[in-house]
């Protein structure tokens, strides 16, 4: 993906064949790939039957879901030569169907849950041979802080659903590209930096580094944290002390790695509690009422949902939900 993409898809971009005529569908498919994906052969079938792709910002990151019956893409030493994506690396997962990666030596066969990486820099080859939905964050090389070496040895190297991490970061780094876009700016900047440190801790499992004994250790456990608040928003009793003991760590000490996000845990729960109100009340067709979605997010008492939305977003419950309406 290019810096020139990048800037045209912001602040997002749709394309579907869903709406086209059969006989058109091929050419506007490949073209939107090439769109998204900057200097890449790409490959795919005769007759093109759906494919849709969205793209969101995420602070100075990327979110792109995509949607597709089979590809092939594969970027050269002649296309990295020519085009200007080498400054990004594409952490992607591989929500449906298989995959057959290839960079830097090592091939890897995916299945749906995986995670992966590729660098743009180098050569690539991903081939999806049949219908597939993918979900990447692309990242400016710049804000990694990783060495050559370390990148190296993480490319082509998936991290499976099976395993402690994986099992933690698919459905974090699932829930960042569906919610991407929706965030106040504030929250899409601290998201993008939990990318980042996220990335980091993929690295240290690849290379078989503690995360403990590096400085991203703490880092480490507050995405665990966070990935735990999500999965208990709707919870009402969910509090500092229930967070801190399912952790085995002292509130203090949760507290303590709170003071990154500029925010309590309290404010944080409360932050993403709000979102996902936000989110749900602008669904077309969503026939809630509006005590309801609070209730279902964890807020107990209506009257206070609707004060602290307001004061979030400068706007009632009610008169978001009947001016912004998003498709899903």
């Amino acid at each position: 993906m290019s810096p020139d993409v990048l800037q045209r898809s912001a602040p997002g971009s749709f394309h579907t064949t869903n709406s086209l005529p059969v006989h058109r569908r091929r050419a506007y498919w490949r073209e939107a790939l090439s769109q998204t994906f900057g200097a890449v052969d790409m490959t795919v079938p005769d007759e093109v039957y759906s494919g849709t792709i969205r793209t969101a910002p995420l602070g100075r990151l990327q979110a792109v879901t995509v949607d597709g019956d089979c590809l092939s893409a594969l970027r050269t030493h002649r296309l990295v030569a020519q085009g200007t994506e080498e400054e990004y690396v594409v952490v992607k997962l591989l929500d449906r169907g298989v995959a057959r990666l290839e960079q830097d030596g090592r091939e890897a066969l995916l299945g749906p849950g995986d995670i992966f990486v590729y660098d743009m820099a180098r050569p690539v080859q991903l081939n999806l041979p049949q219908s597939f939905r993918t979900k990447s964050l692309v990242l400016p090389r710049d804000v990694l802080g990783l060495s050559e070496s370390d990148m190296a040895h993480v490319t082509a190297s998936p991290l499976g659903p099976g395993t402690p991490l994986g099992s933690l970061l698919s459905p974090f780094l699932a829930g960042l590209v569906d919610g991407a876009g929706t965030y106040l700016p504030r929250t899409s900047e601290l998201m993008a930096r939990n990318v980042v440190d996220l990335l980091g801790v993929l690295t240290d499992e690849v290379l078989g580094r503690s995360s403990a004994d590096t400085p991203g250790g703490g880092r480490a456990l507050l995405l665990r944290i966070q990935a735990f608040i999500d999965r208990h928003l709707a919870d009402s009793e969910l509090t500092p002390q229930a967070i801190a003991r399912a952790h085995h760590i002292s509130p203090r000490y949760l507290h303590k790695l709170f003071e990154s996000e500029n925010a309590t845990v309290g404010r944080w729960i409360q932050r993403r509690r709000l979102e996902e109100c936000r989110r749900e009340l602008a669904r077309r067709g969503s026939g809630s009422t509006i005590a309801a979605v609070a209730h279902r997010w964890g807020f107990a008492s209506a009257a206070h949902f609707s004060r602290v939305f307001r004061a979030a977003y400068g706007i009632a419950p009610r008169e978001w939900r009947d001016t912004q309406v998003i498709d899903t």
